[in-house]
């Protein structure tokens, strides 16, 4: 009896500590991933980055439009409307509607011990915005507070400032060499609903249940971010919008009519008001200028108030750029003036920069119409040895003027050695090293700022040459802090300009790549961007890859700089650039390459030598092998 009372406890414990180990695994399978999912771009050679999609729901009422869905994920309506089966991007959206929108995604590491798979999505914070709210709401639980908090460390979430920028890790993963080898093209980013399970969202993508499973496990939980592996979107069947009905054409025309005689009413009082407030006040401003008896009063009163505009000028742009002082020389105007004769026309280099010396060392002098803060706060951002380095600037209250001092680069500007020095014969070993200069400063730009800088202006005249013949990329003039962003004010050099800004107003790094691409054309053809009929370089240079290879070499040779062909350089090696270049100037930015993919593709060449040396104004990148 005491044997078997000693056994059934023991019994007992044991068939509870089973039971408690398997509901903690049973329990620790069910919770989802809080901070993001983990990655490793060389596990399984995962292509990373790459271009993916999320399903997005349109959302009442802030979401209701294409332009909104793709302000938040900081993408054109045309990127959205294409996949999503939308005929038009300007068509209202309905509460609920499904939307593939799409993903830059990569392997990020936001601390040193772990590294998470996301698309990396800036955002300004608003009044009454939480880490949560944001990421349930807006984002609709495509990422998670905890993983805000681990891409952000610098903000402290229960307490955010109106403004600042936040980012927001969208969670996302690309496919590995094996899932490629099985058809899969995309792993979509889907939020399990709590109406969900996973025969429905298997039949909703076209694909098997068991892929579902297979990706994500069989603890899936609502709001959980799963990963639907697919080889092609699929179509999704989008509600007509009906409009709403109009009222009567009687009721409408007496509407207006009233409507129209109120206003215009309101408006000739206005007008009334205004227009006897100026005629006062200046019978008021004559009479004080009047009062001061001469013509020699009236002008020293002018002057007076130029003078109160200017150092009103001079204080606020020296409070714009006060966290730029103890990095850059202020210089002073007359150092600027004696340095350049004055500003004379033959100290002009092009437009607004001058030549100058000052105490024995050469600098580029921009001069500028106070403006010149935002290119200063772009500026203090950077530092590479591909980029042209400022080294000072100075304020002249007297013109209304910022001088921005930058390094002399001696040999010029890239438009001007290939398209107007004839004498100056660029070799194809000199033109792969420019271009890998120009890629390796635009990959710094790109991937190495925070937020990241798009240049905006990338031509030939604004790639400068030093005397060992390395690039430096400059005036960053148009440049933007922070990228895919839409605008209305386009802006940039005809030639150069990617589709999607001039068409959308799409600001992303990608509009960079473009017109990379644009400049690769010009090193390899020895042709202007734009010719004097007004013809697109870029145009015509898809037709060089048709056709096979030797009709490909044909074309190739007849499209080429001539003065390549007299020096030895393969075929191969220029076939490669030019297929670089075009795959830069595909008319869907998505499927452009990176400038970390161009880089690496550039420095494969077989006629690239590197002749390393201590004066070499910046590193040469590692030659593949």
């Amino acid at each position: 009896m005491r044997t078997k009372t000693l056994n059934v406890p023991s019994a007992l414990l044991c068939f509870f500590f089973l039971s408690c180990h398997h509901l903690l695994r049973h329990a620790q399978a069910q919770v989802p991933s809080t901070v993001g999912y983990t990655c490793s771009a060389t596990a399984n050679r995962t292509a990373y980055p790459c271009q993916t999609y999320a399903l997005y729901r349109a959302l009442s009422p802030d979401f209701l439009d294409l332009a909104a869905v793709g302000d938040l994920f900081q993408v054109s309506r045309l990127m959205i409307s294409n996949p999503s089966n939308i005929s038009s991007p300007t068509a209202p959206l309905v509460a609920g509607q499904p939307l593939f929108v799409p993903l830059s995604c990569s392997c990020n590491s936001p601390n040193s011990s772990i590294s998470i798979s996301y698309a990396n999505i800036s955002f300004t914070i608003k009044s009454g915005d939480t880490f949560y709210q944001v990421s349930t709401h807006n984002f609709q639980n495509l990422t998670t507070y905890q993983s805000v908090e681990l891409v952000n460390p610098n903000l402290e979430a229960t307490n955010l400032t109106i403004g600042v920028t936040a980012y927001f890790p969208i969670f996302c993963k690309c496919p590995n060499r094996t899932q490629f080898g099985n058809g899969t093209n995309y792993l979509i980013s889907y939020v399990f609903q709590p109406s969900d399970n996973i025969s429905t969202v298997a039949s909703f993508f076209g694909v098997q249940a068991k892929a579902i499973t297979d990706l994500n496990g069989n603890n899936i939980q609502p709001f959980d971010t799963i990963f639907v592996p697919v080889a092609r979107l699929p179509v999704l069947s989008q509600p007509t919008v009906v409009p709403s009905a109009a009222p009567s054409g009687k009721t409408e025309r007496k509407g207006v009519i009233r409507g129209l005689a109120i206003g215009l009413g309101i408006t000739g009082l206005v007008l009334i008001f205004v227009v006897g407030f100026l005629i006062y006040r200046d019978g008021l401003l004559k009479k004080k200028i009047d009062g001061k008896g001469d013509e020699e009063n009236k002008v020293l009163y002018r002057s007076k108030q130029g003078s109160e505009r200017r150092k009103e000028m001079e204080v606020g742009l020296m409070a714009d750029v006060s966290d730029c002082l103890d990095k850059y020389k202020v210089f002073g105007i007359e150092e600027l003036r004696e340095a350049t004769d004055g500003f004379r026309e033959s100290s002009l280099i092009e437009g607004s920069v001058y030549k100058g010396s000052i105490n024995g060392d050469l600098y580029a002098i921009k001069k500028m119409k106070w403006n010149a803060y935002e290119e200063l706060k772009i500026l203090q951002k950077v530092n590479h040895g591909n980029l042209v380095k400022l080294e000072g600037f100075c304020i002249d209250s007297e013109d209304d003027c910022c001088y921005l001092i930058y390094e002399y680069v001696e040999n010029g500007s890239l438009y001007s050695l290939l398209h107007e020095n004839k004498n100056e014969k660029l070799s194809w070993k000199t033109r792969l090293q420019v271009a890998i200069d120009v890629a390796n400063g635009l990959q710094y730009i790109h991937e190495h700022t925070r937020p990241r800088v798009v240049h905006k202006d990338i031509k030939s005249s604004n790639i400068l040459l030093d005397s060992n013949m390395r690039a430096k990329i400059a005036n960053f003039g148009l440049a933007k802090s922070g990228c895919n962003a839409i605008t209305m004010h386009i802006v940039g050099t005809q030639g150069y300009i990617a589709p999607e800004y001039l068409a959308d107003g799409v600001v992303s790094t990608k509009m960079d790549v473009f017109s990379f691409g644009v400049v690769l054309l010009e090193l390899i053809s020895g042709k202007e961007a734009i010719d004097e009929d007004g013809n697109v370089l870029w145009t015509s240079a898809g037709r060089i890859l048709e056709g096979n290879e030797e009709e490909k070499a044909r074309k190739l040779r007849e499209w080429v700089d001539n003065e390549l062909f007299l020096e030895s350089c393969s075929i191969e090696s220029i076939l490669n650039v030019v297929t670089v270049a075009i795959a830069c100037l595909h008319k869907d930015p998505s499927k452009r390459p990176t400038m970390v993919d161009i880089v690496y593709a550039l420095s494969k060449s077989d006629d690239l030598f590197f002749d390393i040396s201590d004066n070499g104004s910046s590193a040469p990148p590692v030659r593949a092998r």
